[in-house]
């Protein structure tokens, strides 16, 4: 089948494989991104493929409190050993995923951690959207699957694109700390705080408070 210029990308991006393995395991698995991402494991193609078995139980559990207390956000991130959890590499790293959670405000880490029941609904909104839309019912479908990544993009931390540099999704900054590191490492978990949430409030761009609190 023919495989998309940004289905590559994404999966160069979530992997660190090159482009023409990225190509040849979308081939093989139907456009399947997930399944694509197993194929390159299971041929040792990916970048942080032999790593990413190893256990990763060491880390840093990071912190990050925006100006005047209004987010607070706590992530655990791991690594196979204590000596690169205090390395400064690894704790900057780490306190720019904190940075990120706190100004993009993910709901997961990965897709994978997306109930079934919320994309489901998604789905639904996105179909009668393009059906709104006078979209023919032939196309519908892919649609709403192009626009469901747009979903994720939004809500999946490691979809996200990096608030430091808006070229790179984190996944890509994450693959990148495993290359150059050596060790797996691992976004485990996350919880963000901000005042007032759920009570109605003016809204605020958070991104671009946080950016100049770190001025950046």
């Amino acid at each position: 089948m023919a495989v998309s210029a940004s289905a590559v990308k994404e999966l160069r991006e979530r992997t660190g494989a090159g482009m023409l393995d990225c190509k040849k395991a979308l081939e093989e698995t139907n456009g399947d991104i997930t399944k694509a991402i197993e194929f390159l494991r299971e041929k040792g193609l990916s970048a942080a493929a032999n790593k990413a078995g190893r256990i990763a139980t060491e880390g840093v559990i990071e912190s990050y409190i925006h100006a005047g207390g209004r987010i607070g956000v706590l992530v655990e991130i791991n690594c196979e050993t204590d000596f690169v959890a205090k390395t400064d590499q690894f704790k900057s790293f780490a306190k720019d995923i904190a940075m990120q959670i706190a100004a993009a405000s993910p709901k997961y880490v990965r897709r994978e951690e997306v109930p079934a029941e919320e994309l489901d609904k998604e789905r639904e909104i996105l179909k009668a959207q393009a059906l709104n839309e006078g979209k023919p019912a032939n196309i519908v479908e892919k649609m709403v699957e192009g626009r469901l990544a747009k979903y994720y993009e939004e809500y999946c931390l490691l979809e996200q694109q990096f608030v430091k540099d808006p070229d790179k999704k984190i996944s890509a900054l994450l693959n990148e700390k495993i290359s150059s590191i050596g060790e797996n490492i691992s976004i485990r978990r996350f919880v963000r705080y901000e005042l007032g949430e759920g009570l109605e409030k003016k809204q605020d761009n958070f991104v671009e408070e946080v950016m100049a609190q770190a001025k950046l």
